[in-house]
């Protein structure tokens, strides 16, 4: 897979009072991410195309995909693959970008999600909904210990779009 031909469509930067490594161990362990990412896991084959997989609460592999960039603690890069039929093959990879950087007394995490092909906000409004509620509970977690449980639904536009384009959803 060509890494140039997906241009970003969503970057989100925060800034966490942390270290790159708790923010790394945050990002890629299954015990981390079920506190901020409302149940879901975040499974990793720690290396270069290891398998990255995200459970949902139930043990459903909600989310697929392979490393295609691993650099502890700076770098990582995962296709990003939600579980519904049709969905990758007719809108493509995504591709989820997290790269840390010590800026100061915090750290910068700067998070993209990338396309191999223009897609309309509609689509795009699942993660720009997702994304913030997912990175805010990664931040108030590293730094006061406890995350806020945030209820995410996919947004009634996505859901439409997807309809009309023959995409099941749940």
């Amino acid at each position: 897979m060509n890494l140039d031909q997906f241009k970003p469509l969503t970057v989100y930067t925060i800034y966490i009072v942390s270290t790159p490594e708790k923010v790394w161990e945050a990002l890629t362990s299954a015990e981390f991410s079920r506190k901020y990412f409302s149940g879901f896991a975040v499974e990793i084959e720690r290396r270069l195309g290891g398998s990255f997989i995200v459970r949902a609460p139930d043990g459903s592999e909600h989310i697929s995909g392979e490393v295609f960039e691993y650099d502890p603690p700076n770098k990582l890069t995962v296709t990003w693959n939600v579980n519904w039929p049709d969905l990758v093959a007719k809108l493509g990879t995504t591709l989820v970008t997290y790269e840390i950087e010590q800026a100061g007394e915090a750290v910068r995490l700067t998070m993209s999600e990338r396309h191999d092909r223009a897609l309309s906000d509609d689509i795009l409004s699942g993660g720009r909904t997702g994304w913030p509620a997912i990175l805010s509970g990664l931040k108030s977690l590293l730094e006061t210990g406890k995350a806020p449980q945030i209820k995410m639904t996919p947004p009634a536009q996505m859901l439409a779009a997807l309809k009309a384009m023959g995409i099941k959803t749940p």
